[in-house]
């Protein structure tokens, strides 16, 4: 198996999620603005602005055009922001997690909840397979794994969480726009 393996089986299915646990179906093809996309990968702002600027995870939305436009990061945006996060927080370098994010955009990721991410603490793999977690772990490569399904449901749950603390009311600058233009 080579860095990021991606084999496809003819039989595996892209089953997605089956439950919801509840959760009010969210619009993949939906736009996030920065400040929501930042607290639902769990990073700050300054980060998703330099991973953004460095063309480490860009927005698939809408991209940066100039002074005061927005970037908008669709739900596959950031889950890949927080698949950063916790490569970072597990001591992955920058440097490794960048190819890791360029061969997942060649892969695709489109299947990105039956998959997990291992490392042996040097390299990132993708298994896509619990046969290729096996076989990684029994070389004595793998040292921790990240299941991509799990992230995926804790990116939705703050989405959701998210949008449900948003006040139906303008927030200050909103409302301070809104006096200037009357």
């Amino acid at each position: 198996m080579s860095e990021l393996s991606t084999r496809s089986e003819d039989s595996r299915y892209d089953l997605g999620l089956l439950f919801t646990d509840g959760l009010p179906d969210l619009d993949v093809d939906a736009g996030y603005r920065g400040a929501v996309a930042a607290r639902a990968a769990g990073i700050s702002y300054r980060q998703l602005d330099y991973w953004a600027r460095t063309e480490l995870v860009e927005p698939t939305v809408r991209g940066a055009a100039g002074s005061g436009s927005q970037r908008l990061y669709g739900f596959r945006d950031i889950l890949v922001l927080k698949l950063v996060k916790r490569l970072l927080d597990t001591g992955i370098s920058l440097q490794q997690i960048r190819v890791a994010v360029n061969q997942l955009r060649e892969a695709g990721i489109n299947d990105l909840a039956q998959t997990t991410l291992m490392s042996d603490g040097a390299s990132v793999y993708l298994c896509t397979s619990n046969d290729e977690v096996i076989d990684l772990v029994s070389r004595g490569q793998g040292v921790f794994g990240i299941a991509v399904g799990k992230v995926l449901r804790e990116v939705e749950t703050s989405l959701v969480e998210l949008d449900s603390e948003r006040p139906d009311v303008m927030d200050e600058l909103a409302a301070k726009r809104a006096t200037r233009a009357s």
